[in-house]
């Protein structure tokens, strides 16, 4: 890597490498949930994340940009920690609480990274891209924003009254 230019491609080929992990990842996070609006709020963000996989393409492609190619390692390693999360015994509610933390761990992580694509997007003069990549962004914080509601409102005082 030489350029701003070479590290933006890797940063979406590394975006677009994480999403398709995910695609396989939040089915079998959704499974786990025992709660109902956590198990539609996985399933929901399991459309958003297809759709986020399609506008990497779409960029990549107005980019010239093949996205196969990274390996998310951050991605695999924090979707290891939730499948093995996943295999422990544990309560219903303790588990809706350690899933919602976990996938917000997985939603930082996406803010992170899309974040730093929208600026370089910006920086290299890719307007309509940055929209675009804006737009995942945004997505992802409202994601974040409803787990963080669902953890607080409900589940986490649920885990804590398990015994």
């Amino acid at each position: 890597m030489k350029t701003l230019d070479d590290l933006f491609e890797h940063q979406l080929q590394d975006l677009y490498s994480a999403e398709t992990q995910l695609l396989k990842a939040i089915p079998k996070m959704a499974e786990s949930a025992t709660d109902a609006k956590l198990k539609k709020a996985f399933e929901d963000h399991l459309k958003e994340t297809e759709n986020h996989k399609k506008r990497l393409e779409e960029v990549c492609d107005d980019l010239g940009i093949d996205p196969k190619g990274e390996k998310c390692k951050g991605m695999e390693g924090l979707i290891k920690e939730a499948e093995s999360f996943i295999k422990e015994k544990k309560d219903d509610d303790v588990n809706n609480a350690g899933l919602i933390a976990d996938a917000q761990r997985i939603e930082h992580y996406e803010i992170s990274g899309y974040g730093t694509a929208v600026r370089y997007a910006k920086e290299l003069g890719h307007k309509s891209v940055a929209t675009k990549l804006q737009k995942t962004l945004d997505e992802e914080y409202s994601a974040d924003e409803k787990l963080d509601k669902m953890a607080e409102q409900r589940l986490n005082k649920k885990a804590k009254a398990s015994k």
